[in-house]
């Protein structure tokens, strides 16, 4: 997967729950509101009222439903919801997953309760990208930082999130234009200051014949000592004029 500028951990912690969950996290993100609570009371059985706010609370913190197994969550959240519920014996959440469609079908009405969308739906991909481009142009964020700002940004405007190497894909390209659009900038800018200027600049890229670095290695070494002969070694040569 193209996540290289993800750690395991990191790639891990968009997937899943990683560790347990502090009291701020299990406020912010498993507190059951009104629309919950009347979703949950009108299913049948401790087990699937514990379920139903368990997803609630995991698309809430994760982006996206835990599909293959909607148990794998800290004990502390089945614990915190079971206690809004008034659930004594958390336990039973065992039971949620005997009927298998169960915990899809609550997905879907979660999804529709609270107006989840899927990443590829119309009117997600555009505005995300303005979104990036103008946080990476802005503030020069890096990778890590940006494909954080995504996942934010798509859970603020409820959009499930799509596969870790799908987001990662587009931060990538998304930086890669960022820079192409900061070099022509750059490249604009000094042509418009002197025109000879990005043809010196070029010129600091090539080795010189015999030479085992380029001007600008050897620039950016600089002086050896606080001399005007070391000074004068170090200035800029004189330009190559252009063809």
């Amino acid at each position: 997967m193209p996540v290289e500028f993800l750690s395991d951990d990191q790639a891990a912690a968009y997937e899943r729950f990683v560790g347990d969950l502090t009291r701020s996290e299990l406020e912010g993100f498993f507190l059951l509101d009104g629309t919950a609570l009347d979703l949950i009371a009108n299913k049948r059985g401790a087990h699937n009222r514990l379920g139903f706010g368990l997803q609630i609370g995991t698309v809430r913190y994760l982006g996206h439903f835990l599909t293959e197994d909607p148990l794998d969550v800290p004990w502390s959240a089945v614990e915190y919801i079971a206690s809004q519920l008034d659930i004594a014996d958390p336990s039973v959440i065992k039971r949620y997953t005997e009927r298998q469609p169960t915990a899809y079908e609550h997905s879907w009405e979660i999804r529709a309760a609270y107006g989840y969308r899927d990443f590829a739906d119309p009117g997600v991909h555009d505005p995300l990208v303005e979104f990036m481009s103008a946080r990476a142009w802005i503030h020069a964020e890096g990778a890590v930082a940006l494909f954080e700002q995504a996942k934010a940004w798509l859970r603020r405007e409820r959009v499930l999130l799509p596969g870790v190497s799908v987001l990662a894909r587009l931060v990538a390209a998304v930086r890669e234009e960022t820079d192409q659009r900061m070099y022509r900038t750059l490249a604009e800018a000094a042509a418009g200051a002197d025109v000879e200027l990005p043809l010196r600049l070029r010129d600091l890229l090539e080795v010189p014949e015999g030479k085992r670095f380029s001007e600008l290695e050897r620039l950016r070494k600089g002086p050896r000592r606080d001399s005007g002969l070391a000074m004068s070694g170090c200035s800029t040569p004189t330009p190559t004029s252009a063809a």
